[in-house]
């Protein structure tokens, strides 16, 4: 009996080759189209050939933007985790070629590449980061296998459907643990019988939500399911998700991973189509008969075994979230701005915030508006927690800003909130842990600073222009930081950087691109010119914070070092360039295990950015732009400021909305030309 079982298992499976596709459209055609050779065309071919290399040099995973108004291109690059770079590097070139060759006209296309490894390729005229638009889960892409199940097709699909239902939800999950490196992402198979398994891979991108996550998987799975059901394998595509299974292993993510003897209990399987049921044969209602008068069934058994069990974990569930309601240490609560939409937060209650930080004993720093201290929450999460210091309306402004626009913010070079706490005057503020802490804590400390070798700084200075990038021109609305500094990034467990610290943080309209304050919220030494004398502060106010921080980064030692009453940081740094000695500036400790090249460019890079006239200062994009593609020629930097803090009669002038427009397009025109 147990033989011809196994045979009849075995026998289910009709091996064939070939290949099927349902929707092979990723070249998207309910979006603009561009002018093949014209300047959309251009930026598409520059950011997509330097996604090879970006994405393969940053974990995996890269997003960038290149381009000005209707002919700017968003892209994305990614590759599975633990892929070679050189595999990751080739599979990126592979998409992104192909999608250069198929989609001649369309300003929106995705792909994702197969070989040597699986990766995606992205590119759009209209930003993506953190969004998943109904647009981004339609159309889909769906390859089947034309082989077909022949027998035992519900003892199939029964270990199929769970063994897709538990990988969709540990991949979804996956996103609750923000230093893995396995974000949305979970390879599994299951037996399906001694000698043959099911193997499954889901990916999402990484900077949507769980929900999202699952909701993508979810349709791919039910879409293969409804219309190929029977077949032996296949994937289905999207711009944010991907679901692959076949019978044999085909990625090296398989190699690694085992399967329980007893697979883990599982939400239940994904509902599917009802069939209508066929009436039963003769010989079926004989052998009803029969086993009416004798025992009772098999079947019958196994079938109220399932059903309590469900009931069980119903009721189990029912109760585990009302006790959760009574003792949950938070409440979500709706948080409003001018200029955002309502967002979603958590707020703490402060004894569970006392006793997660030990009553405030292990402090990791301090700024100019409170400290931050490292806490553990019940459920284990290490986090820390920010507690304002100052009493005044003006705190009590920037607290409500910070946790307001943070907690709109998501992007994988911004600091992360989880919540918030008020009780009285007391204001806290609740962040991701990061266990680098902050990049001064590191930089400028002679005991530590040599932990940070050259390519660990490169990625500093690359990620936190992806941060600041995204503030001003993939968020919505656009933000201004206005206090970018060496204390304002943090490093996490691999030195990825995350800006911090959006206290003094505004936010600019659609058409804005100069704002006037009467209080200039900032640091000496990073504030640019015209913000400290004038008050006027915009997108050209943080690349100046930004090359300042650019030339601390590369010397190892903070801007007030070098301030004497005949020179500033900035002029220090000029001289050495001007003299030819521009790597006199290296930190020591870095010794000679450096690129030349890119350290010399670094530094050209920070001197635009801190030049005098804003209209002289590039965009983030073109920053990031000059930071990945060593083709591009970068313009002359004229003399920064001789300006020094605190000096009178300094002769800024205030730069007009046209003249930064202006400025932008004079500056392009230089670099591609």
């Amino acid at each position: 009996m147990k033989q011809r079982s196994l045979l009849s298992i075995l026998c289910f499976i009709l091996l064939a080759s070939g290949v099927a596709s349902v929707s092979a459209q990723t070249c998207i055609e309910n979006r603009k189209y561009f002018t093949p050779n014209g300047t959309y065309d251009s930026n598409r071919r520059l950011i997509l050939s330097s996604l090879p290399n970006n994405t393969a040099s940053r974990d995996g995973f890269y997003y960038g933007s290149i381009g000005e108004e209707q002919d700017r291109v968003y892209a994305l690059g990614m590759c599975i985790p633990k892929s070679t770079p050189s595999d990751c590097s080739n599979c990126i070139k592979g998409a992104a070629g192909w999608l250069i060759q198929d989609c001649v006209n369309q300003t929106d296309a995705y792909y994702w590449a197969l070989d040597p490894t699986l990766c995606l390729v992205r590119y759009s005229n209209i930003s993506f980061s953190g969004s998943a638009a109904f647009w981004e889960i339609e159309p889909q892409y769906l390859v089947l296998n034309t082989a077909t199940i022949a027998s035992n097709l519900t003892e199939f699909k029964t270990i199929w459907e769970d063994l897709t239902s538990r990988t969709i939800t540990a991949a979804s999950a996956a996103r609750s643990t923000p230093s893995s490196s396995d974000n949305h992402y979970r390879v599994d198979f299951a037996n399906l019988t001694k000698f043959q398994n099911i193997y499954a891979l889901m990916q999402c991108t990484p900077d949507i939500s769980s929900d999202e996550c699952n909701n993508c998987l979810q349709r791919g799975v039910l879409e293969y399911q409804s219309c190929c059901g029977n077949n032996t394998g296949g994937y289905v595509m999207r711009p944010i998700c991907f679901f692959r299974w076949q019978l044999f292993t085909f990625s090296k993510a398989f190699h690694n991973i085992t399967l329980a003897t007893t697979p883990p209990l599982s939400p239940p399987p994904l509902q599917r189509p009802v069939v209508a049921s066929q009436p039963p044969s003769a010989d079926n209602r004989d052998k009803k008969r029969d086993n009416s008068s004798g025992k009772i069934s098999m079947k019958t058994i196994l079938a109220i075994v399932v059903v309590g069990i469900v009931i069980l974990i119903i009721i189990s569930g029912i109760l585990a979230r009302r006790f959760a309601r009574k003792e949950k240490p938070y409440q979500e609560v709706e948080l409003n701005q001018t200029g955002i939409t309502s967002v979603r937060s958590l707020q703490y209650k402060f004894k569970t915030i006392e006793t997660a930080t030990n009553n405030f004993s292990e402090r990791l720093g301090h700024g100019g508006s409170g400290h931050v201290f490292k806490g553990r929450l019940p459920d284990g999460k290490e986090i820390a927690v920010k507690r304002l210091s100052e009493k005044t309306e003006q705190s009590k402004k920037e607290f409500k800003n910070e946790v307001v626009l943070v907690a709109k913010l998501q992007h994988r070079n911004l600091v992360r909130l989880l919540g918030f706490s008020v009780k009285g005057e007391e204001k806290i503020i609740v962040y991701e842990y990061l266990p680098n802490r902050s990049l001064d804590y590191i930089l400028f400390d002679p005991t530590k600073q040599g932990e940070l070798d050259w390519k660990k700084r490169y990625k500093i200075i690359g990620g936190t222009a992806r941060g600041i990038l995204y503030l001003h021109q993939d968020s919505q609305p656009t933000i201004i930081h206005r206090d970018l500094k060496a204390g304002n990034i943090l490093l996490d467990a691999h030195m990825n950087p995350k800006v911090a610290d959006f206290g003094t943080a505004r936010i600019f309209g659609m058409d804005q691109s100069v704002a006037i304050t009467a209080n200039a919220a900032g640091t000496p030494g990073y504030m640019a010119p015209e913000y400290m004398e004038l008050g006027e502060f915009s997108m050209k106010s943080d690349v100046y914070s930004y090359g300042v921080l650019v030339l601390e980064i590369i010397c190892g030692k903070r801007n007030t070092s070098f301030s004497s009453p005949v020179q500033n940081f900035v002029t220090y740094v000029w001289r050495l360039w001007k003299s030819g000695t521009p790597l006199n500036l290296v930190d020591a400790t870095i010794a000679e295990n450096y690129k030349s090249e890119e350290v010399i460019r670094c530094i050209h890079i920070a001197l635009l950015c801190v030049q005098e006239e804003p209209t002289d200062r590039p965009d983030f994009s073109i920053i990031m732009s000059m930071l990945t593609s060593n083709s591009l020629i970068l313009p002359v930097p004229k003399p920064p400021p001789s300006f020094i803090p605190g000096r009178p009669n300094q002769s800024t002038t205030r730069p007009s909305s046209q003249n930064i427009n202006d400025g932008r397009w004079s500056l392009l025109k230089m670099m591609f030309h």
